[in-house]
């Protein structure tokens, strides 16, 4: 079974063709990027609250260090932790370790 990406499952419409992507531009989470496969996501759709630009509850939110504190009560990524198990990967520190 394929895992959910942001955009699937929070419904915001601004992936590739999406509702509002006409409107609010596609999502820099939901384009091709070096994070394509992390989380077993598509581009950064599993692990967007790294990913600069993205919106959150409507805003557009900021960097990764701005962003975070508010991502970690998000119940997308509480979702993938829990999809991923001991593979869940939070940092990009994380990704350069594992290379």
């Amino acid at each position: 079974m394929a895992k959910e990406n942001c955009w699937e499952v929070m419904k915001c419409g601004r992936e590739l063709n999406g509702a509002k992507a006409s409107n609010l531009g596609v999502c820099p989470a939901a384009q091709p990027s070096a994070f394509d496969g992390v989380n077993m996501g598509t581009g950064g759709g599993r692990f967007c609250w790294v990913v600069a630009g993205t919106y959150c509850e409507g805003d557009a939110a900021g960097s990764y260090a701005q962003k975070l504190a508010n991502c970690v009560n998000c119940k997308f990524l509480k979702q993938v932790n829990k999809e991923e198990g001991r593979d869940f990967v939070l940092s990009p520190r994380k990704i350069q370790r594992r290379k």
